[in-house]
């Protein structure tokens, strides 16, 4: 397909891709996505299935659980950490921990068995209203900031330092805890929007004072995470914008899986990375990897779910349907992709789907007479176009093989 027939006011007028750094992800499928009240905590099986899965679409690190949790957790924990190593996976891995000794060491004691180095991702609350509530003072957090973190570092754990409710906290705690982390040790601190109170600007703000006023003047190398949810909907754009501002890697999880409404969706953020220019990898996989987190945690894909849902690239709308038809004639799948779908379908390792139905037209019963082998001749396609304005649904496959077959 032709570049030039898509004018991309997204690049218009100066605008430039939001980064050329290199974006890192993150998936949290298997520890933050399984606290939603709704879901099925999968087997061990399925969360082997599902690791492979995050390897092949070009995942970065993931977090196996909270082994701190119990003895199921832990089980689980060092299970896929062996089979990180045993299978010879370039997915790196990370654990959460409460800023507790308690669940720091089965951190540890993980990698002393396996032999893979496993992150520790120790979380604490930071904003006002969690002190108060919690009854906490700054000097509590600070006190025990220093004491998680500099255990874990002398276990020989790298630290990824996380403050929750990072987006409702005051600069001057933030920035207070951050340096604090990274002094004991720290070599990355992780952003959170942990009820998804954040919007773009938000997040663009807080991005950016983090790492001029945290990152930049204490000289060290440290990582700055984004970890978001999607209460008020805006977890994608969320991501987006803290890439944007100069985040290093972009937490997620596979459908948006997460407590309350979820966490930003990994399989959404992959796509519109891609769609951008930000990564390059194969992600026709990406739709194995959604179904497989579907059956696993017992969370239906939505019928209208962007890219992978059941309705993304079908249509029996006739205008549309006859637009792509008059594009898979010429013989470009591109086009045929890219002329009714901001996504191309085949970038993703799917296909646009012609149906019929009460909206549609001829060319959509002729088309699909031809792709399943038959001739379209004219009192066939009445017959089915009759049936089709008469019905309240689209047609199904039995339905149009019920006219097809008296003829």
């Amino acid at each position: 397909m032709d570049e030039k027939l898509i004018y991309d006011w997204n690049t218009a007028n100066g605008g430039t891709p939001i980064t050329n750094r290199r974006v890192l992800l993150n998936d949290e499928s298997l520890r933050d996505g399984l606290q939603s009240p709704s879901v099925r905590d999968p087997s061990i099986e399925e969360k082997i299935e599902i690791l492979h899965l995050m390897n092949e679409v070009g995942i970065d690190s993931l977090d196996l659980g909270l082994p701190g949790a119990g003895p199921r957790a832990r089980a689980d924990v060092e299970r896929l950490a062996r089979e990180i190593v045993q299978g010879k996976l370039t997915i790196s891995a990370n654990c959460a921990a409460r800023t507790i000794e308690a669940d720091i060491t089965p951190i540890a004691e993980v990698v002393q068995r396996t032999g893979l180095e496993i992150e520790a991702a120790t979380f604490i609350g930071s904003s006002p209203i969690r002190r108060y509530t919690e009854e906490w003072t700054v000097d509590h957090l600070v006190r025990t900031t220093e004491r998680a973190v500099r255990y874990a570092v002398n276990l020989g754990l790298p630290v990824m330092y996380v403050t929750e409710d990072t987006t409702r906290a005051d600069p001057e705690t933030v920035k207070l805890l951050y340096s604090t982390a990274i002094r004991c040790g720290a070599r990355a601190i992780c952003v959170c929007d942990t009820v998804g109170h954040a919007t773009p600007a938000g997040v663009r703000s807080l991005i950016h004072f983090v790492i001029d006023e945290v990152v930049k003047p204490g000289g060290a190398t440290v990582r700055v995470d984004w970890h978001g949810h999607s209460d008020r909907g805006l977890a994608i754009p969320n991501c987006l914008a803290a890439v944007e501002a100069g985040a290093d890697q972009i937490h997620g999880c596979a459908l948006g899986i997460g407590e309350r409404v979820g966490n930003a969706s990994m399989d959404q953020l992959l796509v519109n990375l891609k769609l951008m220019g930000i990564i390059h990898q194969d992600l026709s996989k990406l739709k194995l990897y959604c179904q497989a987190v579907s059956r696993a945690t017992r969370v239906p894909i939505p019928v209208n779910y962007p890219v992978f849902g059941a309705d993304a690239f079908r249509t029996a709308t006739g205008v549309h349907a006859a637009a792509v038809i008059k594009a898979f004639r010429k013989k470009d799948e591109p086009l045929a992709n890219s002329v009714y779908s901001g996504v191309p379908a085949h970038l993703f390792g799917l296909e646009q789907v012609i149906e019929i139905g009460p909206m549609s037209g001829k060319s959509n019963i002729i088309y699909w007479l031809e792709r399943h082998g038959m001739s379209p001749s004219e009192p066939l396609v009445d017959a089915i176009y009759t049936l089709a304005k008469q019905a309240n649904h689209v047609l199904s496959d039995s339905e149009i093989r019920a006219v097809i077959r008296p003829s």
